[in-house]
């Protein structure tokens, strides 16, 4: 029997209330992705900052909805009891569900966490149009080629991956080219092809920005910032690169969006919020660490899925723990932001 992603849908009372009743005048609704509960954060941090963001959305006036995957059914919107038990999975039992591999983790039948993909076509399948995420995947630097170091050369060497002054390492040192990885996120394509809004705090500082950026243009998805003319940097307020459009405030983002909206293009938007000031990062100093995590991780030879959970770890361990508290500042911030947007975006 053929079954449709509506008879996989498992949604909660207050959930389902709200949806019915969000076309009279009723409550709007946020979801929030389930990664960061799995994948992002360490336990108990994971279901602190998940119940954090559910009250942000809750005080700003909407009813969230944290989505994941477990028994073969997608579950919009998660009970406590649900929440602390995906948190508190063993290591390596979660599947991280992005549309490539929805089939298979609804059919595995254990717990999945869904990513920004997974979670905006659940959101899309039961109308909720405000999703909010800590920040979105994109070009992974060297996706498309880069200059790389030969094997040995980081023995003995500096952590930004260059031989070390005496040149002592194993290797020589040199730089080699390596051919294109197309390491990119799914989350790219899924914006260009579902409406539903995200908002974020920039796409993850581990990330090739520019070329990011340079995709989305291309995939007809607009990226707006908020309250600033730079691209929030994630765990930084700024990252030196011009957004390709701004607004003012959430009015402001709610009025675009509904003309984007209107126009019936069928990709998402793209709404950047910066951290709070008060936890964010100096952009120095998160791109010193960025830079060295990533260079031990090349030559780790670490890849694929497991390179995100990887880095976001090493820069926690570099920043002593501030950027794991600029995560978790802007994942509640985001939510609070949605929250407020989708009540302006309900019709009344």
């Amino acid at each position: 029997m053929v079954t449709t992603i509506t008879d996989r849908l498992s949604l909660a009372p207050e959930v389902a209330a709200a949806l019915r009743a969000s076309g009279d005048g009723g409550r709007p609704v946020v979801a929030l992705e389930s990664t960061l509960i799995s994948h992002g954060l360490p336990y108990p941090e994971n279901v602190a900052v998940a119940r954090a963001s559910e009250a942000a959305v809750r005080a700003s006036g909407a009813v969230p909805a944290t989505i994941a995957i477990h028994a073969g059914r997608i579950l919009v919107g998660l009970s406590d009891t649900q929440l602390k038990a995906l948190a508190m999975a063993p290591a390596g039992s979660v599947v991280k569900a992005a549309r490539p591999n929805l089939a298979a983790a609804l059919h595995g039948g254990g717990w999945a966490a869904t990513t920004v993909s997974a979670t905006m076509i659940a959101s899309a399948a039961v109308g909720i149009q405000v999703f909010a995420t800590g920040g979105i995947g994109g070009v992974h630097r060297g996706a498309l080629g880069r200059v790389g170091w030969a094997a040995g050369a980081l023995e003995g060497g500096s952590a930004d991956g260059s031989a070390g002054a005496s040149g002592s390492g194993s290797g020589s040192g040199s730089p080699v080219a390596t051919g294109p990885t197309l390491d990119i996120s799914a989350d790219l394509e899924e914006l260009a092809r579902t409406p539903v809004v995200v908002v974020c705090a920039g796409p993850k500082a581990i990330l090739d920005l520019p070329l990011t950026l340079e995709y989305l243009e291309t995939r007809g998805v607009p990226v707006v910032a908020v309250g600033q003319q730079e691209v929030p940097g994630f765990y930084s307020r700024e990252s030196g690169r011009l957004a390709p459009w701004s607004v003012p405030d959430v009015a402001a983002a709610a009025d675009l969006v509904r003309t984007h909206q209107g126009l019936g293009l069928g990709s998402s938007m793209l709404l950047c919020v910066p951290i709070p000031e008060v936890a964010a990062l100096p952009f120095e100093v998160a791109r010193a660490a960025i830079d060295r995590a990533l260079a031990e991780a090349e030559a780790a030879g670490l890849h694929g899925p497991a390179l995100t959970p990887w880095l976001l770890a090493r820069i926690g361990a570099l920043t002593d723990g501030a950027s794991v508290r600029a995560n978790s500042a802007l994942i509640e911030n985001d939510a609070r932001f949605a929250g407020q947007l989708a009540v302006l975006l309900c019709p009344r």
